[in-house]
């Protein structure tokens, strides 16, 4: 009966203490397993180092650059690029200093490296030779260095490209911006003053701009040694016209990301917290619109330096004792039977160079934009 009246509880025991249990630990031992290394925390069942989480927390920026480096042929593009600037830079100098005197037949005087390897120096008695420890890719039609000469045609590629570039996106920028985040009139009137040049013939442009002024660019710039002494006056005006005609592509592209990037909430929280459009549009809108100014810039380099070329072999760009690679093939053409070589080697820098940029402008659009695979 005593089961009916309720639970029977035991007697408690007495517990002996574990003589083998450790004890607390001091405070000195506690600040020092409170301080680890790397702290982790479980995502997912799986245990994440902080390393491991800023790497997963990196901004897009960051992450554009990570698919471009494992991009292999954009990278090798890049490497190319790079050589090549190197190259027209300093290449140039050094060639000077690592030649030999040099004795002339004709005059009988003793002819230093950095006279007989300058791009205009001529030796009528050392036409059309090959490559030698001379000179290292040969000579022209009238004795001139073509290494020196080619070395001199990259540098003014480079330079034309630059200053297209520059013009380019500071036109295109300015004027894409503008229409797209105001929109009505103002993207009504900029849009088809855009429209207008976009459908102007650039190279007729061109030969309009050269054929009035450049007579009278030797005049107007003979006093800059840089430009005028080489014969490089008309290189500006090529520069110029160039750029004054390819701007409108890159305004279409960057008006169509600032009307996306306008309706986008972190414009509107800017807007709302009394930020004036000046500061929205300079620092909100135009940083983000590096990646396709950057683009479009390096696919555009190319296209400027093939242009370039064009110019210069039709005879409206640099005019000789200057040197560019278009003035380099049209000077060879008429040996192309005999002396190939002098037509062919700057035909094929021409042709790396432009593969390079349009490689490396496609990788970076992939980079960037990984969309645009699909």
């Amino acid at each position: 009966m005593e089961n009916d009246r309720g639970p029977k509880f035991s007697k408690p025991k007495f517990v002996q203490p574990d003589e083998a249990m450790v004890p607390p630990p001091s405070p000195q031992e506690l600040l020092i397993e409170e301080a680890p290394a790397l702290s982790t925390e479980v995502i997912e069942g799986k245990p994440v180092s902080d390393e491991e989480k800023k790497k997963k927390t990196a901004t897009p920026f960051q992450e554009s650059i990570r698919r471009l480096r494992r991009d292999k042929r954009a990278m090798f593009c890049l490497a190319v690029i790079v050589l090549y600037v190197l190259i027209a830079i300093f290449g140039t100098p050094i060639y000077k200093l690592a030649g030999p005197n040099y004795k002339s037949d004709m005059t009988n005087t003793t002819i230093p490296a950095s006279v007989y390897r300058d791009f205009t120096h001529q030796e009528a008695d050392r036409k059309h030779e090959g490559p030698s420890a001379q000179y290292w890719l040969g000579t022209d039609s009238i004795g001139r260095d073509l290494l020196s000469r080619l070395m001199q045609g990259m540098l003014i590629s480079i330079a034309v490209a630059t200053v297209v570039e520059i013009i380019d996106i500071f036109l295109g920028v300015t004027i894409g911006v503008l229409a797209g985040y105001y929109g009505g009139w103002i993207d009504f009137f900029l849009a088809r003053f855009t429209d207008v040049i976009f459908a102007f013939p650039g190279l007729l442009f061109i030969i309009l701009l050269v054929g009035i002024l450049g007579s009278k660019a030797n005049d107007m710039l003979g006093n800059i040694p840089v430009i005028g002494a080489n014969g490089n006056a008309r290189l500006l005006f090529v520069s110029v016209g160039l750029a004054l005609t390819v701007w409108p592509l890159m305004a279409r592209y960057v008006r169509g990301q600032t009307l996306q990037l306008k309706e986008q909430q972190f414009i509107e929280a800017a807007r709302t917290s009394g930020a004036t459009d000046f500061t929205i549009i300079l620092r909100h809108l135009i940083p983000n619109l590096f990646s396709i100014v950057i683009i479009a810039s390096t696919l555009n380099i190319a296209n400027t330096i093939i242009s370039e070329a064009g110019i210069s072999l039709l005879g409206l760009g640099v005019q000789p004792p200057g040197s560019s690679i278009g003035l380099m093939i049209s000077d060879a053409t008429d040996f192309l039977q005999n002396h190939p070589w002098e037509a062919l080697m700057p035909s094929f820098v021409l042709v790396i160079i432009v593969l390079a940029f349009s490689f490396l402008g496609d990788g970076l659009r992939d980079a960037f934009d990984p969309r645009s695979k699909d």
